[in-house]
């Protein structure tokens, strides 16, 4: 009689999860789908970034363009995000704040990183 009760609580603790989750699936496809309308910038499942131009729902697509003039169909379950534009702001300019890394040329290529510092010293060693 013990195992059936547990069994039992176990049954409806993972119904109850899935349909968490189901709920919770639902809520995000309704917010990204009000969040999907022609100019937002938006990210495709397989990575390429491109502003929303129309989505078709009859035929299921959607008219992302990728570059200025370069316009794409594309099936609409690939639009996976709609990319925030103050976030991608923040990234360029921290990334355009960093120091400069130190570059030494060894034989015509560049070095970077300790790697130059270390063949900065070899350089002056042999001049020595």
């Amino acid at each position: 009689m013990g195992q059936e009760v547990i069994l039992i609580v176990i049954v409806v603790a993972f119904a109850a999860f899935m349909f968490y989750n189901s709920r919770k699936r639902k809520k995000q496809q309704g917010e990204l789908a009000t969040k999907m309308v022609p100019g937002a910038r938006v990210m495709l499942s397989f990575g390429l970034y491109g502003t929303l131009l129309s989505v078709d729902d009859e035929k299921v697509t959607a008219d992302v363009e990728i570059a200025p003039g370069t316009v794409v169909t594309v099936h609409r379950q690939t639009l996976s995000r709609v990319v925030d534009d103050t976030a991608s702001d923040i990234e360029t300019t921290t990334a355009t704040e960093d120091e400069p890394k130190h570059v030494t040329e060894l034989n015509g290529e560049p070095i970077y990183g300790e790697r130059a510092d270390d063949a900065e010293q070899a350089k002056r060693k042999t001049e020595d």
